[in-house]
């Protein structure tokens, strides 16, 4: 049988694969429990500096939930969260690399990373209300804190449907292309990020979560800026700066 889920490394980027086209790569419980396993292992290594989450096929990145396993109660909102929450709180940055429409949670998923790269004649919507169904609350919180509660109306109340300009202009996209140049565009992407200095990244995105999220834990800031200051990481940028080299960084 086909792993519907799968996880490679490759360097420093980690890359997690959506592998079930069929069913326009949504997601049951087997697939969710899979994704926080590969996230766990994503989390405790000390080598992956960048995490690209993609889909396999060339019509959906991700349609949410198994309508059928949530109809059958096989699979609970709170699951589908608490596998958001886990991606949205990886220490590494991370990109969306959106190889077709996206759909329902799976519009929360791409929200969920730190970087988006979509496909010219994609679509995005969600179309909960259209069901009958409230979305789950920190996945609202997520929209609010990603996009605004004026887009949060328009895509959670209105189920309004968005196509890949408005997508890009909405700011829901920070890139958009070719079907053909996605791929080089992502992983172009992590190359760059996964170049610079992993304390310096890590730290940067954990104030910014905080100050996203309402408020910045000033002490916990300060030593993340005092960490990096004293880091062998600035020492070498600073060397590579004079010598006018291509740094080496090491993430300590």
């Amino acid at each position: 049988m086909t792993d519907t889920v799968i996880y490679e490394q490759t360097g420093h980027i980690g890359r997690l694969t959506l592998n079930n086209p069929a069913r326009h790569n949504s997601l049951g419980q087997g697939e969710l429990e899979a994704i926080q396993r590969h996230l766990e292992t994503v989390e405790s290594s000390g080598d992956v500096r960048v995490l690209i989450v993609t889909g396999a096929g060339e019509k959906t990145f991700c349609a949410g939930a198994s309508l059928a396993e949530l109809g059958a109660g096989k699979i609970s909102g709170d699951c589908f969260q608490a596998t958001t929450d886990q991606l949205a709180a990886l220490s590494i940055p991370t990109i969306a690399s959106l190889n077709g429409n996206v759909f329902g949670g799976g519009v929360e998923l791409a929200l969920s990373c730190d970087f988006r790269v979509g496909v010219e004649g994609s679509r995005m919507r969600v179309p909960a209300a259209a069901i009958g169904l409230c979305y789950p609350l920190s996945g609202i919180n997520r929209f609010v804190e990603r996009l605004g509660v004026n887009l949060a109306k328009r895509i959670l109340v209105a189920s309004e449907e968005f196509n890949a300009d408005a997508m890009l202009e909405i700011g829901f996209l920070d890139h958009l292309v070719l079907p053909a140049q996605r791929e080089q565009m992502a992983d172009e992407l992590a190359q760059h990020i996964a170049g610079l200095a992993p304390l310096a990244v890590k730290a940067m995105k954990q104030i910014l979560q905080q100050a996203a999220a309402g408020g910045i834990d000033m002490d916990a800031a300060r030593e993340l800026s005092d960490m990096c200051s004293g880091s062998e990481d600035l020492q070498e940028g600073f060397a590579a700066q004079r010598e006018k080299r291509k740094p080496r960084f090491q993430g300590a």
